[in-house]
Formats: structure tokens, sequence, C-alpha cells
């Protein structure tokens, strides 16, 4: 019998936020605490559980290996059998954050009797309920500090914005590194671009002219249509500063100049805005479909991500992309894209496997809601008013443009319309999605599901309904295994 089977075997987690150094030295120096623990109360780790670089305040962040080892406490043991008695941290905020994930820890520790929790100060007894009030009442106060820190973070922001000073980080393309000066080669080519699209030239084709000359981002990749598009849309190009969405503007409406010298005028970016403005539309349709006619030719394309832990100690998180394999059972497998395309190129899982287990959690889950689900109404009664006020707006700037319209009357007046119209718009796309929640989260949805009657975009959009997302994780020990569905982590959006 060896020394240490008489000691109490427990998994042991760390955590850190951000990882500047991006060489996991922080989660090393808390398993060290945690080995110095372990030892000290008569415990021996079986397992480290790690999530690098990874916020634990976040609602819709999935932490892999938090949820890996709430799998693993309630079921009292690892997945190839040993056993699992407690876990051990350094301190209950590396643990958690958010008053939910601590019920959820205290739930799956307590699951069965006898089982041990301790961090650097030692053993807590969370069978005991003010223990478990306190642990409670330590993450509230945590999270009034992390949204106290946010406060003053978007307060500075907000200051450096109305003062119109450059944001940090990588140089803008067009400018200098002191983000303020221009480098005439690339600014001059963001200016042609908006004369060209101004002119009726597709974003597509001067995407194809920048590719055919090579041109780069600033990080030296080649230019996406996403990317231009974005460089266009940017206020900077014109010397005014878009805060969370919205132009700074002074007291009287009119935008805030920035420190930094300008490619376009004013005009020539409004004109921009204006023509990317009218093609935003509703993400889903009334009947369910969605606005994509690229619609993968898999279930959980895009939906489906990695688990697994890279050489840096960081998770992959990378988007699985499905790939043929005509010597499984169902045709193809997901995987994670190669280093090259942004994955690690570590993970893989049978395809119909997966979307069979997902297919029949995401119907059951919709079953449940069909049974408590409210009808909406057919027609959305804010599309006369989006209507009006986007002709108004068009009619607005043209008389600008052409200066029939001083700064002081336009700016103020233009800005309402916006608000109004981002107001309505999103009141467009909430009203579709209860349509779609109505029509397709039926009591018969299995039966729909399964005949036919839904397309892939309809049973995808019906899936991202009810899902934020699918973590796979690692299989561990190397070669082929069994399907295991314990290693698909479903991250519901009803939490």
């Amino acid at each position: 019998m060896s020394s240490n089977d008489h000691l109490v075997p427990v998994v042991a987690y760390a955590r850190i936020s951000a990882d500047l150094a991006r060489d996991a030295h922080g989660v090393e120096d808390q398993h060290k605490v945690n080995d110095e623990t372990a030892t000290v109360i008569g415990c021996r780790i079986v397992h480290y559980y790690t999530d690098n670089d990874l916020s634990a305040a976040k609602a819709n962040l999935v932490r892999p290996d938090f949820e890996a080892m709430l799998k693993v406490l309630k079921a009292g043991r690892m997945p190839d059998g040993q056993a699992v008695r407690g876990a051990v941290v350094v301190a209950d905020d590396r643990l958690v954050r958010r008053v939910g994930d601590y019920e959820r820890f205290v739930d799956a520790l307590t699951f069965d009797d006898g089982r041990v929790y301790a961090d650097a100060k030692g053993l807590k007894d969370l069978y005991n309920e003010d223990v478990e009030s306190m642990g409670l009442f330590g993450v509230v106060i945590s999270k009034a500090e992390v949204r106290k820190i946010r406060r003053r973070t978007r307060r500075s922001h907000r200051r450096r914005a109305e003062q119109g000073i450059p944001v940090g980080g990588t140089r803008p393309f067009g400018w200098n590194d002191d983000k303020r000066t221009l480098r005439p080669e690339e600014a001059e080519r963001l200016a042609q671009a908006v004369r060209d699209v101004i002119a009726g030239k597709s974003l597509h084709s001067v995407l194809l002219k920048w590719r055919e000359e090579d041109v780069r981002t600033v990080h030296g990749n080649p230019w996406a249509a996403r990317s231009l598009k974005l460089a266009l849309w940017n206020p900077r190009l014109c010397g005014w500063r878009r805060h969370n969405e919205e132009l700074v503007r002074d007291a009287d409406g009119i935008p805030v100049v920035g420190q930094w010298e300008p490619i376009v005028t004013p005009k020539e970016w409004m004109a921009i805005d204006a023509l990317f403005s009218a093609r935003i539309k509703p993400n889903v349709k009334a009947d369910g479909t969605v606005t994509d006619y690229r619609t993968p030719s898999h279930l959980l394309t895009g939906i489906l991500r990695c688990g697994k832990p890279k050489d840096d100690g960081q998770i992959c998180n990378a988007p699985l992309r499905a790939s043929t394999r005509l010597d499984l059972s169902g045709g193809f497998i997901y995987q994670c894209p190669s280093r090259s395309m942004g994955g690690c190129g570590g993970s893989a899982r049978n395809g119909a496997k997966v979307d069979e287990y997902v297919t029949e959690a995401v119907l059951a889950k919709l079953e449940e809601r069909a049974a408590v689900k409210q009808e909406g109404d057919a027609d959305w009664g804010g599309a006369e008013e989006l209507e009006r006020l986007t002709k108004k707006q068009r009619t607005m700037l043209q008389k600008w443009q052409e200066d029939l319209l001083s700064d002081e009357l336009f700016f103020p007046e233009n800005h309402k319309m916006e608000v109004r119209i981002k107001e309505l718009r999103r009141e467009r796309t909430e009203h579709a999605l209860r349509v779609q929640r109505a029509s397709k989260v039926t009591a018969d949805v299995r039966e729909r599901w399964f005949s036919g009657d839904l397309d892939m975009a309809q049973k995808r959009a019906l899936v991202r309904e009810a899902l934020h997302a699918v973590i796979l994780l690692p299989v561990g020990g190397g070669g082929r295994r069994p399907f295991n569905p314990d290693l698909l982590v479903l991250k519901w959006t009803d939490g």
C-alpha cells in the first residue's frame, strides 16, 4: 500500500483573470499554494483544474475547467474512476465571483456527505449553513468591488473620449504610432476607399483591389470584408470619436473633435455612415429563419467550442469546424482548427454523436419552455415609425451636406433621431425573436424537427435560442475513446 493511500483525494482549482505575461505563472503559483494546503490538511491532489486568463465575473464567459470540476465533484470521481472527496483553492475569489456560481459549487461539493473544502487559510465546513452564508456574503462583496472598478474604468474612458484623447492599444491603420499624425500611404488608401464607396463602388471591389496590391492590416494580416467595413465606418476618419457605440458630443450636441489629423471630411464620413446604416436588418425574420444565406451545413458549426488548454495554459475556446471523415459512422467530425487558423488543432469528436446528444438536450429544453411560453403578436407596431424616421434622417443629411442646414441645427436633431432609430431596431429584433420562439418552439417541436419541416437555418436558430455555447472538454489519455457526453458542457441561455 502506498504511503499516500490514506490521504483524502481532492482536486485543486486555480484561476487568474488576466495573464498579461502570457506565461501562466499566476496559476502555477496558486497551484503551489494548493499543494502546500493539501499537505497541511492531509489530502492528496488527484487533478489540477486551471482557467488561465479567464474572468469569473462575466455572466456569459464559460470557464471550461470550472464546469468540468463541478461535474467531477458531483459524481465523486474522475472520468477514469479515481475517487474525489473534495476541493482545494487559494481563496474563494479565485473560485467564483458570482453568487450563482458559488451556489452551484456548494451544491456539487456537498452532493454527498463527508466532502472537504479548503483554501490557504485552512478547512471550511460547507455543510454548515453559517459558513455557506459567509461565503455568499464574500462573493457579494467581491462582485460589488468588481462593479466599482468597472465604473471607474468607464468614467476614465468617457473623460478621455470627451477630451478627444486617442485610445490606447495598437495604432489605427492610417496613423503613425503616436495615433495622431497620418501615415500618408495608408491614409490615402482609406480616403480613396471612402470616395469610391460613396460613388457607388462595392466594398467587395475595394477589398479585391487591396488584396491584389497586398495591402496589410497593422498586424500584417490580409484585409477581410468585416475589418475593412469597420475601418471605413470608424468616425476617427473625420476626426470624431465614438464611445459605447455613440458619437461623443459636447453640450450643444456637436461631435467632439479628437486630437489627431483627420483623413476625410465629416460630410464624407456621414455619407458612409448613412450608406452602412441603411443596410442594417434584423438578425431573425418573423418566420424564424436566420438572415444569413451562408448557413453552415452542420448543426453545431460555430456553436461548439474547444475546451482544451493550450501550451501556454490558456483555454483554446476556438469554434470547432466540421470535417468529412468517411471512416466514421456519422460521416464527419467536429474538430478544432489548426494553430495557423486560430485554434489549437487538438480536439475532435464524432459529429453525428455530438449532434444527436445536443439535439436531444435542446429539444427537451424547448419542450419545457413550450409549456410556459407566451404568444407574441404577429405584427410589429413600430415599422411605420422606423421607416418615417429613416427617411427624415436621410433628408436632413442631404440638406446638411448641401449647406442648407447649420451644424447647430443638424447635429442635435440628428442625434435624437439616431437614438430613437436604434431603439426601434432593437425592438424590431426582439419582436422577431419573440415571434420566432412562439412559432417554432411549440409542443410538437420534436416532430417538426425530425419530419423535415425545419431547415438547417431554422434548427440552428433554435439551438442558439436555447444555448450560448457547447464546450467540448478534452478526453485525456490520448488515442480514441468511447463517446462520453459528460465531456460536453452545455451553456443554456436561461442560466
